[in-house]
């Protein structure tokens, strides 16, 4: 876990130019969230589905970002000014992944199984942008403030509007 410690204390500090010292990172609801996400991982793959909901829900109202416990994060996500954001039980996100506050990654409807998102690699999304539904969005991806997708994107385009519309 120190290794952990170490690693997101050196991620925050290279992806937010605002920080000014390591001793900042504490005050992230994004490093608290992560430290409880990773706990509650662990025990939910262990099927210790209350006690890591449980951890999950503190976590909520710590921090004012909820990732339930089932989602699988790759390596160096981020979440900047995170308030608001929403990671459902059965989304994929890739490794450098870039999230602002108000992103929800949520499931359509009540159907069982996979019902959330899949995020590539690389991909940056804008405040209050709200991707739903077991859609797959590519690598290198970039999409807008506020835009709402409900279809896959290809890697290596731009997505903006309601309905997201590729732009590039």
């Amino acid at each position: 876990m120190i290794k952990y410690i170490k690693n997101q204390v050196n991620l925050i500090r290279d992806k937010d130019p605002a920080i000014h010292s390591a001793f900042e990172v504490f005050l992230y609801p994004y490093f608290w969230c992560m430290i409880f996400y990773r706990i509650s991982h662990f025990l939910y793959l262990r099927k210790f589905y209350f006690i890591s909901r449980f951890i999950s829900q503190v976590s909520r109202f710590l921090t004012g970002i909820e990732i339930h416990p089932g989602a699988v994060i790759g390596k160096n996500f981020f979440i900047d000014h995170g308030f608001g954001v929403v990671i459902g039980e059965t989304a994929i996100i890739g490794d450098e992944v870039l999230i602002y506050h108000g992103v929800t990654l949520g499931g359509k409807g009540s159907n069982k199984g996979k019902r959330h998102p899949t995020v590539g690699n690389n991909v940056m999304i804008g405040c209050g942008a709200k991707i739903l539904g077991n859609i797959t969005i590519g690598d290198n991806v970039k999409i807008g403030a506020n835009a709402v997708i409900i279809h896959d994107v290809v890697s290596n385009s731009t997505v903006v509007g309601v309905p997201g519309v590729r732009v590039r």
